[in-house]
């Protein structure tokens, strides 16, 4: 009997501020995508229910929910061993959420879930600036810092599904607090609250004028635009931010020995204020056999377009399912 093979995935991205959801071919095109707020559905079954919704109506409006093989999601804190995000510290849904499973019995076709770093490094490795590598690490940095090593050619994902955790390694003892609940984590220095926090404090602690004060909003953007215009301020604000990442970076680039660093996320847009201090610590902290050798590269491809990409290399990796057959 001739079966009907399947040539489209759905690739879903969930960021704290909005899900994307496209529909993916085999080619890595992509068909159709939409998204919507995440923060708009703080009970995570009314996100299901919306998303499994949104879903349906862009698959049968572009060619129908049958061509459709699974369904890939990047989510912060995901777990792909057990395809559940696990007490997110950014999201508005707490503890353990089964959502892989919760969207297999809303939509009846299999349904993996991968961490965003997880599944950004797969967008990468297929689609971007880690096509041809076999071991990198990928580290991104927004809301939260999320990092993923590539190894041979394969995601290590570690015993419980959460190896990259770089977020939430401690870089000062009883430092600022996380959103993880405890002190000094990376990521409450070096990912978005940190750096305006760090922001802040120099604010407080200097009286000297700087554009900073002025800001209706003080986040990374309005900070590196306020870098372009020479501000000696906010200047500062990335050295101290880029001198600490490049410093964290060379303890893991000497430990996992990788051909290069791929950065993505809103905040690598800040460009040379963050990363020239950071390659230059780098340089200097990184285990001597590894200096010179590992390039620091930005990811070339958008972020939503990627992580979409990703998600939907997740979904062809995992073993087609359907209650429609």
């Amino acid at each position: 009997m001739e079966q009907n093979i399947k040539s489209r995935v759905l690739g879903v991205d969930i960021s704290v501020k909005s899900t994307t959801y496209a529909i993916v071919d085999v080619r890595g095109n992509i068909i159709a995508q939409d998204s919507f707020p995440t923060s708009d559905y703080p009970n995570v079954n009314e996100y299901v229910s919306v998303l499994s919704e949104k879903v349906i109506m862009l698959t049968e409006a572009n060619g129908g929910y049958e061509t459709i093989r699974s369904m890939g999601i990047s989510s912060p804190s995901g777990n792909f061993l057990t395809g559940c995000i696990e007490n997110p510290p950014n999201l508005p849904w707490k503890g353990v959420v089964p959502l892989a499973a919760m969207l297999r019995d809303r939509l009846g076709i299999s349904v993996a879930l991968g961490n965003d770093a997880h599944v950004t490094a797969l967008g990468e490795f297929t689609f971007g600036s880690a096509h041809g590598m076999k071991n990198f690490i990928i580290i991104s940095l927004g809301h939260g810092i999320g990092s993923c090593i590539f190894s041979d050619g394969e995601a290590h994902l570690g015993a419980d599904g959460f190896a990259g955790e770089i977020g939430h390694t401690c870089v000062e003892h009883n430092g600022r607090e996380c959103g993880c609940g405890r002190k000094g984590c990376f990521e409450a220095y070096v990912a978005e609250k940190g750096i305006v926090a760090t922001a802040r404090i120099l604010m407080e602690k200097d009286p000297s004028d700087s554009l900073m004060r002025s800001l209706d909003e003080l986040n990374p953007k309005t900070i590196c635009d306020c870098c372009e215009k020479g501000d000696a301020m906010a200047i500062e604000v990335y050295r101290r931010t880029g001198t600490l990442l490049g410093r964290v970076v060379a303890i893991y680039a000497t430990i996992a020995d990788p051909e290069a660093i791929i950065f993505t996320g809103g905040i690598s847009n800040v460009g040379h204020w963050l990363f020239d201090p950071a390659h230059e610590e780098f340089e200097k902290q990184v285990f001597h056999r590894k200096k010179g050798k590992v390039r620091f590269l930005r990811s070339a491809i958008n972020d939503r377009v990627r992580d979409v990409l990703g998600a939907s290399a997740l979904a062809w990796g995992i073993k087609e399912y359907s209650l429609f057959k």
